[in-house]
């Protein structure tokens, strides 16, 4: 990571890693309920693949000060999200997910969090970018505190906004020697591995099925369960469990380039158009043909590699860049 370029290369390799975790997680959520291996999978995978995706989003935003920085957030991820949320209004209502057609703003579809929060947490900079580290801790306590608001969920993705802020502004905060020190720690890409593997035993053995919601940040205590004062020491060794496996994670990524590192570049055309291939199998292929191939595992891998490269594809970006970066 000595000059640009190799930095440059790293950041595309690990965002192409996170996304193709992201459509492994998503191929396989409606199989996990009935393979131990995949449930543990999934588990990890959201434990760490969205909050690191966000705080490399954070690092990348720190020219948010710059003239003209918030209109570039409302041409580059709002329109996208107002966009996208119209064209799912009308795939949903289409593969017969919703009744009737019902194209709600304010409530995103699916994935589509991520944009409506993504353009949360650039304004949010404006505040606590000043504040620095001591932003940092006040992030965590509002993202501890907003799950004791029983009220708070998906309308404008206000839960996962807060819950996932803190990622984003240690991302912001973070220099380039603080990434560079992750890679030099003697022994760093074994340490990488055995955190890795060392959680993915831990919650292969402890995990217990009804705290995914937990890894989704996208509700209150009070809506995944009975709500308790001590919720807010579970979110807390969550944040710090999720921060020690990003860095885990960071650890193994390659600098290097290879012939896929070139799809990091194009994470979010995968991101928005995944959910149309997965959402459409789901609708047309029986549960008893997808409960078959739950112990397939590297037919699922093959099949969400696949995704990622046809979406990742020049050819794909070519022809979806008006929609996606409003751009012909």
């Amino acid at each position: 990571m000595a000059s640009s370029s190799s930095r440059s290369l790293y950041f595309d390799n690990a965002k192409f890693i996170l996304i193709f975790l992201v459509v492994f997680g998503h191929v396989i959520s409606p199989l996990k309920s009935n393979d131990n291996i995949l449930f543990t999978l999934y588990s990890v995978i959201f434990l760490f693949h969205m909050p690191a995706f966000i705080l490399i989003s954070g690092y990348f935003s720190k020219g948010f000060h710059k003239k003209g920085h918030l209109w570039k957030s409302v041409k580059k991820i709002l329109v996208p999200y107002v966009i996208f949320q119209v064209i799912y209004s009308i795939f949903y209502y289409w593969n017969g997910h919703d009744s009737s057609l019902n194209i709600d703003l304010l409530h995103p579809h699916w994935t589509l969090w991520f944009l409506l929060s993504l353009f949360c947490w650039n304004l949010l900079l404006y505040v606590f970018a000043k504040l620095r580290w001591v932003g940092l801790g006040i992030s965590v306590v509002i993202g501890i505190g907003i799950g004791y608001w029983d009220h708070v969920g998906s309308f404008l993705s206000l839960s996962r906004t807060f819950v996932f802020f803190p990622y984003f502004l240690l991302g912001f905060l973070l220099e380039r020697k603080h990434l560079e020190l992750v890679k030099k720690v003697k022994y760093s890409t074994l340490i990488g591995f055995v955190v890795l593997v060392g959680t993915m035993l831990l919650f292969g053995t402890f995990f217990p099925k009804d705290a995914v919601p937990w890894l989704l940040g996208d509700t209150s205590y009070a809506g995944m369960g009975n709500k308790e004062i001590t919720d807010g020491f579970i979110r807390a060794a969550q944040y710090f469990l999720t921060a020690i496996v990003i860095y885990g994670f960071l650890s193994i990524v390659p600098s290097g380039g290879f012939k896929w590192t070139v799809i990091g570049e194009r994470t979010l055309y995968v991101y928005l158009l995944h959910g149309f291939i997965i959402k459409t199998i789901e609708t047309f292929v029986s549960d008893d043909t997808l409960n078959a191939v739950s112990d397939q595992y590297i037919t699922l891998l093959l099949f969400s590699l696949g995704i990622c490269l046809l979406l990742g594809s020049y050819f794909i970006k070519k022809y979806t860049r008006p929609l996606i970066e409003l751009k012909i």
